[in-house]
């Protein structure tokens, strides 16, 4: 059996997400691991070379993991044909112009998300690619979650019976700068630059509702700026502009045909108290589970207990002792690095490979259509794709 090269050109990972998840957890990680194993006993080695803008960074980089190839030039780059794939993990604002480079120089694209700032331009990206018969994907890290894999597990055994909703409870609280160090960028909360939650998270509440509870037909969404004035990372002083917490309701279409009502709250102005930074709590006809990042909870009908409403006594059920564990039924690996591994599946060896552009614009579209909805004050219907 023999090794194969993949040469990856890699834009973007000086950022926190980039660097950890894709280039460490994920590529150097695979590096580790001896290259992608394929179906016919064949493996696939990722060769990437780190570009960004301050060459600094970039070779510290990759001195530390003991990549040999970085530079600044995107451009330099892109006109090497020995590098196939192209991917991205920059600015929102500059991945569709990134992106468009790389497939007119034939580059296979893979990118994390939103795709881009408005579905126009996410749009253009799609057919660009589709045009130019490349592979493409989009970032979905968050169904490879083992707390979603142990949902969606419950989900394929028919464990809900009908489902019925969906509570997901996302978000902690980020520092202003005033009186601790923040710790999230401080364009995050510059629609200038990109920033807001509403742009942020709801592409992922759109991958996430349409492959786990079914496909979003309609959303009413309301955006806060709950900070109006943050530190940066000089510690000056700015105006927030942007939306830091998103109070969403989806309409769904569940796998069964039935509707699914989806309550989404995001924000980074809350503090926490629940399992986990974010919860997935779905209820159904014949039983409810509460999933977290790695956990994941249920509770059958057969076991629901029957509490009673006493507002002049103190509750004595221990309402979280009732729920049963859903095993580690295998290993969970990081999931970034797992739909990296079906990327260059996808790439090297053809296989089956969902999270393309498409899937990546439908968030884009959702992100419009949410924020129509917060401006409008107005449930906003979200039709099918218009490619």
């Amino acid at each position: 059996m023999s090794t194969r090269r993949l040469g990856i050109i890699m834009h973007g990972v000086t950022g926190r997400m980039g660097m950890n998840q894709h280039l460490i957890r994920s590529i150097v990680a695979i590096r580790n691991q001896g290259g992608v194993l394929l179906a016919n006993g064949d493996r696939v080695m990722p060769d990437p070379i780190l570009i960004g803008r301050n060459l600094e960074k970039i070779t510290a980089l990759a001195r530390e993991h003991d990549i040999s190839r970085y530079g600044d030039n995107v451009e330099a780059a892109l006109a090497n044909p020995e590098d196939t794939v192209f991917f991205d993990a920059g600015t929102t604002q500059m991945r569709p112009d990134l992106l468009a480079q790389a497939i007119r120089a034939g580059k296979h694209v893979y990118c994390e998300k939103p795709i881009a700032t408005n579905l126009n331009q996410a749009l253009e990206v799609c057919r660009q690619a589709n045009a130019a018969g490349i592979k493409h994907g989009v970032v979905q890290d968050k169904l490879f979650l083992p707390g979603l894999r142990k949902l969606d597990m419950l989900r394929r055994s028919g464990f809900f019976g009908r489902m019925l909703s969906v509570r997901i409870e996302f978000g902690y609280w980020v520092f202003e700068g005033d009186l601790q160090p923040i710790q999230r960028p401080s364009w995050n909360y510059r629609s200038e630059d990109g920033g807001g939650m509403i742009l942020d998270m709801v592409c992922h509440w759109r991958y996430v509702l349409d492959n786990l509870f079914g496909e979003v037909q309609s959303v009413s969404c309301l955006g806060a700026t709950h900070i109006p004035k943050r530190w940066d990372e000089a510690g000056e002083p700015y105006t927030a502009t942007a939306d830091d917490a998103a109070y969403a309701t989806f309409e769904l279409k569940g796998h069964n045909g039935e509707p699914v009502v989806a309550q989404v709250n995001s924000s980074w102005t809350t503090r926490v108290r629940r399992d986990d930074l974010v919860t997935f709590h779905v209820d159904g006809t014949h039983g409810s589970a509460v999933a977290g990042l790695t956990e994941c909870v249920s509770q059958p009908r057969v076991a629901t207990p029957r509490p009673i409403w006493n507002p002049d006594e103190k509750q004595k059920m221990p309402f979280f002792d009732q729920w049963q564990q859903v095993p580690d039924s295998e290993l969970y690996d990081n999931g970034f690095k797992i739909q990296w591994e079906h990327f260059i599946r996808y790439v090297a060896d053809d296989q089956p490979f969902g999270w393309t552009l498409e899937e990546g614009a439908k968030g884009v579209q959702l992100v419009e259509a949410a924020l129509e909805s917060s401006s409008r004050r107005r449930w906003i219907d979200v039709p099918a794709l218009p490619l």
